[in-house]
């Protein structure tokens, strides 16, 4: 009995013990709504802000033309996020609790008990001329709130806890890691890796050229993914702050590659790299220009600065400027292009309309011509008869206004082959780059190259016959109505309904590709006597005929027909040769 006696007066007491602790609390002032430990604070005024966490060395920072900067214990670039979120939560921080004045007269030694005499942390910011000072103490007994006193002050707060894990208790916990600040407004670069290169960046079509060592164009592409590579730059380590370091031992003294960011006359910033790690071959030691720290780094994101200089120059032989309206080829087949309205393009002095997608389709080649070598910076007129770059010799030319001979794009030169490549010049640069024997071939040479690929427009129900000639057997269909045909009885069996289809496809006939106009040696695609021949003949009277040349390896089956009073050949589509060979060619006798 005397155990259980014993263990209910416990209870009670702890009970007694949480109650006067509950009512102790209760009865202790609320903070009023609406107030701020850090009455005025506005966190886009503040200019400095001093950290001092107990144990440690001051932080402070300031901020100099809208940029965040550790000025002690070290100078060195802050992270501008970190400050920042660190002076909202204090714009916002607001007691839970107030004691005030006379409440302290009960404590013996305030500072001792509520953790003043060792602060956590002194926090001081300034704005102008005005400024705040608050030392934080220590925690509550549950852990929950932390005691605060405003220094001048006469009462001591209690503040909520989040907020403190915030709070630097390192200066290296507010270093920038970032190697480089933003990019975006960079328009020139200077890069020393063994060659002093410049670029600069057109304010007007915002392409870069290189104005030294030479004055050319410059791979827009590749500079601007460098420089969206180097924005992941990022410390590793910070190796030291020693102003009095040896920059030799890092490779920084001369370093291995420089690169200078600017915009207009003013440099925005710069970064050094140097050496290998020695136990790390994908890191190096790197410095901020203007700072005395040497870091470590990774080395990827500097590997698109180190290139020769043709490394940087526009791989392309041609940027467009303006829209293409007119493509002048001249040479040993002279033709013109012309744009004619929003969508329509005409081959000068031609009866037929062109293919919308064949002069897209061309424009595309010369807009993906790359360089394959630069062979020659410095020409001179000999050089030119040398690279075979002669009166007839071959031209392109791009213009933005069709029969403006004034609005010239640019020109290219095509001068002589050799082995695998072809020698090229643009009438707007001094330089001789070679192409690749392969992308040459790839341009059209004659203007009948872009005739519209559709053959004729009919409807089977105009249909009156189709007949075959073939090794010196004839076969002729007739069409009786829809989805019905007769044939000659002893001509063979015939599928009705898979004529009907092959008749259909044919009305709207429409070459792979034009193979040549009036071809002289039409043998050479295996057009010959007993070649298959397909009249198909319309009730108006109209015939529109068709011959077969040879299938060849690749599988490519030629045709044959008159347009506008021309012989076309040109690639007959597969899928309707198909329908050809299964429905309409005369089979083998059995």
């Amino acid at each position: 009995m005397k155990s259980k006696t014993t263990a209910i007066w416990f209870v009670l007491a702890a009970v007694l013990a949480a109650a006067v602790w509950l009512v102790g609390k209760k009865l202790q002032p609320a903070a009023p709504p609406g107030t701020l430990l850090f009455a005025g604070l506005r966190a886009a005024d503040v200019t400095a802000l001093q950290i001092s966490p107990a144990g440690q060395h001051e932080i402070t920072v300031v901020r100099t033309n809208k940029t965040w900067l550790l000025q002690k214990p070290f100078a060195y670039p802050a992270q501008a996020a970190a400050v920042e979120t660190l002076l909202a939560a204090l714009e916002k921080l607001s007691p839970v609790q107030l004691l005030t004045a006379a409440e302290m007269k009960g404590h013996k030694n305030v500072d001792a008990e509520f953790g003043f005499d060792n602060p956590q942390f002194t926090i001081d910011a300034a704005a102008g001329e005005q400024s705040w000072h608050l030392r934080v103490g220590g925690l509550t007994a549950p852990g929950d709130g932390v005691y605060a006193r405003v220094v001048g002050g006469t009462g001591v707060v209690v503040a909520g806890t989040d907020w403190l894990a915030l709070l630097p208790h390192d200066a290296a916990k507010w270093r920038d890691p970032a190697l480089v600040d933003a990019v975006g407004s960079v328009d020139w670069i200077v890069i020393t890796n063994g060659a002093n290169i410049e670029l600069r960046r057109d304010a007007t079509n915002h392409l870069w050229r290189m104005v030294r060592p030479l004055q050319t164009r410059a791979d827009s592409a590749r500079i601007a993914a460098a420089l969206q590579s180097l924005r992941t730059a990022a410390a590793v380590k910070f190796v030291t702050d020693d102003a009095k370091a040896d920059l030799t031992t890092y490779g920084l003294q001369p370093a291995a590659l420089d690169v200078w960011l600017g915009h207009g006359t003013n440099l925005l910033t710069a970064v050094h790299a140097g050496k290998d790690l020695p136990e790390n071959a994908a890191q190096m030691f790197a410095r901020r220009e203007g700072w005395n720290s040497v870091v470590t780094t990774a080395k990827e994101p500097f590997t698109a600065w180190r290139g020769a200089v043709n490394s940087f120059r526009d791989p392309r032989l041609l940027e467009f400027t303006a829209p293409v309206a007119e493509i002048e080829v001249a040479g040993e087949n002279h033709f013109t292009l012309q744009q004619r309205g929003t969508n329509g393009w005409a081959v000068v002095g031609e009866k037929f309309p062109a293919e919308l997608e064949s002069v897209k389709e061309f424009v595309r080649v010369l807009a993906g011509l790359r360089v394959a070598e630069f062979v020659k910076d410095v020409v001179t007129a000999p050089d030119l008869q040398g690279f075979g770059f002669t009166t007839n010799a071959r031209a392109i030319t791009l213009r933005s206004v069709p029969g403006d001979t004034n609005s010239i794009i640019t020109r290219i030169l095509f001068g002589a082959t050799e082995t695998n490549r072809v020698f090229v010049k643009r009438s707007d640069e001094d330089f001789v780059y070679a192409l690749t024997l392969d992308d040459v071939n790839r341009l059209p040479e004659n203007g009948w190259e872009f005739r519209r690929h559709r053959c004729w427009n009919f409807s089977e129900a105009d249909v009156a016959s189709v007949t075959l000639h073939q090794g010196g057997r004839t076969r002729q269909l007739l069409r009786t109505g829809t989805n019905l045909w007769s044939i000659v009885a002893g001509q063979g069996i015939i599928n009705p309904l898979g004529v009907e289809e092959t008749v259909h496809r044919l009305g709207s006939l429409a070459a792979e590709g034009w193979v040549g106009r009036n071809f002289p040696t039409p043998e050479k695609f295996g057009f010959e006597t007993n070649n298959p021949q397909l009249i198909i003949e319309l009730k108006s009277g109209e015939k529109n005929t068709l011959d077969f040349g040879i299938v060849t390896n690749p599988p490519t089956l030629f045709a044959a027909t008159t347009l506008d009073g021309d012989r076309w050949m040109f690639v007959f589509p597969p899928p309707l040769a198909a329908l050809v060979a299964a429905y309409l060619i005369i089979p083998d006798s059995p």
